[in-house]
């Protein structure tokens, strides 16, 4: 079972959008710049932010198996991040047309 699927079990593999939050050493390791790069790879639309308690946080926005493959991306993070944490919770499907870095 994929993470995608408990979060949003039996949806067809039509347009999934998830919310998360990143812990760990993310802010000012490249983490945001990273992430947009690697979703416009993958195909997948949203946005990416720090946040002022350390976190990042980042919504993202595609099909069930591109939002899984920049989750594991996600994870892991470029090489200069320590991910601690992700949380994830599913969200509406809006229809973002680009995947941008906020702030």
């Amino acid at each position: 079972m994929t993470v995608t699927d408990r979060i949003a079990p039996g949806r067809a593999d039509g347009p999934l959008r998830l919310s998360l939050s990143v812990k760990g050493r993310v802010q000012g390791v490249w983490y945001r710049e990273s992430m947009r790069r690697e979703a416009q790879r993958l195909g997948v639309t949203g946005w990416v932010e720090n946040c002022a308690d350390g976190t990042v946080a980042a919504v993202l926005e595609g099909s069930r198996a591109q939002v899984e493959l920049l989750l594991a991306w996600c994870r892991q993070g470029p090489p200069s991040a320590r991910v601690d944490s992700v949380e994830i919770r599913e969200e509406v499907p809006r229809g973002e047309a680009v995947f941008r870095v906020n702030r």
